[in-house]
């Protein structure tokens, strides 16, 4: 199996992050002075409830999204600091995507699909890197599949392995599994916890789920825009204890707040 070498320190970083939306009445802060580093060759869960800005601090450290004040960095380079190009190149080039709703071209092939970055930026996939990748997706004998003849589970494989393929700094997952039943996302969830095992691969993965989750190395939660915990080595029953406390805070919040 061809292996990727560790890297060390943090693989995407975010220094004060704050973004608002809107403004004056109606601006809402997704993000509220997040700081927060994500290691190089570890799986790291986001998580939190439902606002608690967890894919606004996903997108933003993307570069999909910019932020209102702080800086995000990919390894050493600020976001912010870039041009539009420079920006759709470290994109293309050290950043890989897994959406929930897998966004594979539907007039192309798997293996079509999995090489589309590289095609469109004119460079050929290392064949060695490419096989090894193919190999731990289980994809060996759905290549010439076009995505509609794939089931769900099968189309996110491809989309995971379309992610590794150039061998990117870091894979940004926003609820991939959210999509697919539970075998078919366990076994999504099992290709990338293989790809940070076997491969170094660094992933930063936003969830709802605690089973989900279970599979990180990390998992920090965050919760009106702040991060507010961390867990490592977490489990589905930890994850949801501690999903638990936070809605209870919140809801207790709510109620001194009606009560002022």
């Amino acid at each position: 199996m061809t292996e990727m070498k560790l890297r060390t320190g943090a693989a995407v970083r975010a220094e004060h992050a704050t973004k608002v939306y809107g403004a004056g009445d109606t601006a809402v802060t997704a993000l509220d002075d997040v700081s927060i580093e994500f290691p190089a060759g570890q799986f790291t869960a986001i998580m939190g409830p439902s606002g608690s800005g967890k894919s606004t601090l996903l997108h933003c450290l993307a570069g999909l999204d910019t932020l209102t004040a702080g800086k995000a960095f990919v390894g050493d380079a600020e976001l912010g600091r870039l041009t539009d190009r420079q920006l759709t190149l470290l994109r293309r080039d050290r950043i890989g995507f897994v959406f929930q709703a897998f966004n594979l071209m539907p007039t192309l092939s798997a293996r079509e699909n999995i090489t589309l970055p590289m095609t469109l930026a004119g460079t050929a996939p290392d064949p060695d890197w490419l096989a090894a990748v193919i190999e731990r997706t289980g994809l060996a004998g759905r290549l010439g599949h076009r995505p509609a003849e794939l089931s769900g589970g099968q189309q996110q494989r491809v989309a995971v392995a379309r992610a590794l393929a150039s061998r990117p700094q870091i894979v940004f997952a926003d609820e991939p599994t959210g999509n697919l039943d539970s075998r078919s996302g366990g076994e999504v969830l099992g290709f990338l916890r293989a790809a940070r095992e076997e491969f170094g691969q660094t992933i930063a993965m936003v969830t709802h789920d605690p089973v989900a989750a279970s599979y990180a190395d990390t998992a920090v939660f965050l919760a009106d825009g702040r991060v507010v915990g961390r867990l490592d080595r977490p489990t589905a029953e930890g994850v949801l204890g501690h999903l638990a406390s936070l809605e209870a805070a919140q809801l207790e919040a709510a109620h001194r707040k009606e009560h002022r």
